[in-house]
């Protein structure tokens, strides 16, 4: 079949076609990008995330693994606070399983040659010697106060309430079709001295300075 009469043969078919039939090759072709989103996402996840197994993975493990793995994809300023100096901090404020998770991936790892720690705090303890801290559900309320006493720290923020990002986070967990998702407020992370990676980028809807969205 050469390429005319393969580009007219096409067009012969589409023109054939009812209206039904476009509207079901149209979705059928939906479903093909949403499978192939969802092969490079678990590929990412498989090549970067590798204690975290796709199959049996939890809400809370992705999570954790997102979490861990952020130190590898975000640049932190040259003047972190004097407790991380010898190792990665990732903070949880709150309660939330993803401490527990967390605590299970990190041991016995190290990342640029640092090793991690996972700390739990209160909403009142000192929570700037973090390079990462989730803040869990639980500590809604307190939110407001903990933002503001990490305004000026180059620490990362994270959560997955809703409207993390509307009361000034810089990271949110989203879960849409069962798949964990991750928004990004870019302005937040530059204000902070944060560099993402293009790469974590790319994963991300991330939310610019005037607000807009992108996917």
């Amino acid at each position: 079949m050469n390429l005319s009469f393969a580009t007219k043969w096409s067009a012969d078919r589409q023109a054939s076609e009812s209206p039904l039939e476009r509207r079901v090759a149209g979705a059928r072709l939906r479903v093909l990008r949403c499978v192939v989103g969802a092969f490079v996402a678990v590929s990412f996840f498989l090549l970067h995330f590798g204690n975290c197994k796709a199959q049996s993975a939890t809400e809370y493990q992705v999570k954790a693994a997102y979490l861990f793995n952020f130190i590898k994809f975000v640049e932190w300023p040259d003047a972190t606070p004097a407790e991380a100096q010898s190792k990665w901090t990732i903070g949880v404020v709150g309660n939330s399983p993803i401490a527990e998770e967390l605590s299970k991936l990190v041991e016995g790892k190290n990342i640029l040659g640092r090793e991690l720690q996972v700390k739990t705090f209160q909403a009142t303890d000192n929570l700037r010697a973090c390079n990462i801290l989730f803040i869990s559900e639980s500590e809604k309320k307190h939110l407001p106060a903990i933002l503001a006493g990490l305004r000026g720290s180059s620490v990362m923020t994270v959560a997955d309430m809703e409207h993390f990002i509307d009361a000034g986070g810089m990271v949110q967990f989203v879960v849409e079709d069962a798949r964990v998702r991750i928004s990004i407020d870019v302005g937040a992370t530059g204000r902070a001295r944060l560099k993402v990676s293009s790469k974590l980028l790319a994963m991300a809807r991330t939310v610019t300075d005037d607000g807009s969205a992108k996917n």
